[in-house]
């Protein structure tokens, strides 16, 4: 009887929950419960994602994610497990270019098609990314690992995980989960930013409603980008032909019942299966090690530097344009689309309740989506 309890004891997950792993980890070799330890992550990401209300769509399923793969002998990733062949998806590059259809599906580039300088302020911001690029370099990660972390820069969850998924996928787990984070944190890693490189006056200033755009240029207007920017870097066809394909259908008017499928079935059902997918890679003896958190030091310096790019551009087209450009919308040039945008709005309105920021924010804030998609298939030229 007593072997019997025995047998089934060891086959629970509990009876190993608290395992030691040996763990390499700043050049100490430690000995840690990581599984015990991943699951506390798990919690802390679920209580971020329903308490805080930072970017559920995606926590929920990534916490969830990383749950089901640190439970001992569930064997969820293992070949004939559930989530092994959910991952293929993302291991063959299906899944991002997917979320760029439904992201173009819900995007109106009408505020930049309004304001062309926007691309400037989008541009600037993928400055993080080369940045990062280089410092992964310095730390001794090889140039595919290189890029695929500075694509973190440019708070773009999809396309870092496409690079990842094509130049470094041993780098999968920590890349997706950095990114996603940066991307739930926003609106707590901009607006310091923002403060220490503006001035309360510039902060102030409020910008001219922009001109109403033509249903003619919103159409035109995804062809012409899928020509110019395939034609010039066919490595960043999937990405920016879906994007524009999602956003062609939105603005023709003719396929309303696609576009409501893109905005909504999709895009949902996407986003579970990505999320989970991407948790189900945070293994505890893979996630936790020294190049992980290098990984997230190096994510948040890119993140960090994108931003200041975009406000330090902004403030130079301010002092160009004698002050007709507020410079907090250049935050907005990274790609997280609309949550940066909705920072530099409510920091406007903090610092001038007249300030209606958030239409002008939208244009850098789409050409970032644009420019991170660019950035990464100039990087899979390189090194693919």
């Amino acid at each position: 009887m007593l072997e019997l309890f025995g047998n089934f004891w060891q086959s629970t997950g509990l009876s190993h929950l608290f395992d030691l792993m040996d763990l390499q980890i700043l050049g100490f070799q430690l000995r840690l419960p990581g599984y015990f330890i991943m699951l506390c992550l798990a919690c802390v990401f679920l209580y971020l994602a329903i308490a805080k209300g930072f970017e559920p769509y995606l926590l929920i399923p990534i916490a969830f994610g990383i749950m089901l793969v640190n439970f001992p002998l569930a064997g969820v990733m293992e070949e004939g497990g559930l989530l092994y062949y959910l991952y293929k998806l993302t291991d063959w590059g299906i899944y991002p270019p997917l979320i760029f259809l439904c992201i173009g599906a819900s995007t109106d580039f009408g505020p930049l098609i309004a304001n062309p300088i926007s691309l400037l302020l989008g541009a600037a911001a993928q400055v993080g990314i080369f940045f990062t690029f280089v410092g992964a370099l310095l730390l001794g990660f090889s140039g595919p690992q290189a890029a695929s972390i500075g694509i973190i820069g440019g708070a773009d969850g999809p396309t870092a995980l496409y690079l990842t998924g094509q130049l470094a996928p041993e780098l999968f787990g920590a890349i997706a989960i950095a990114a996603y984070s940066y991307m739930a944190l926003v609106p707590i890693i901009q607006p310091p930013i923002i403060k220490l490189l503006t001035t309360d006056k510039e902060r102030k200033i409020e910008m001219v409603q922009l001109r109403a755009v033509s249903k003619k240029e919103k159409i035109i207007f995804p062809v012409a980008v899928t020509l110019i920017c395939v034609l010039l870097l066919p490595s960043a066809a999937a990405l920016i032909g879906c994007l524009m394909l999602g956003n062609l259908l939105k603005e023709s008017g003719v396929v309303p019942n696609l576009v409501s499928m893109l905005e909504n079935t999709l895009m949902y059902l996407v986003s579970i299966l990505l999320g989970l997918t991407v948790g189900a890679k945070a293994s505890a003896e893979h996630f936790l090690t020294t190049q992980t958190l290098s990984i997230i030091v190096l994510g948040l310096a890119a993140f960090s530097v994108g931003t200041a790019s975009g406000v330090l551009l902004g403030k130079l087209l301010c002092k160009l344009t004698r002050g007709k450009i507020n410079p907090m919308i250049g935050a907005a040039g990274v790609s997280a689309v609309p949550m940066a945008a909705r920072v530099v709005q409510k920091e406007g309105q903090k610092y001038n309740p007249k300030n209606f920021l958030l239409m002008h924010a939208m244009g850098p804030n789409v050409a970032g989506v644009i420019g991170s998609a660019v950035a990464a298939g100039f990087l899979l030229l390189f090194f693919k």
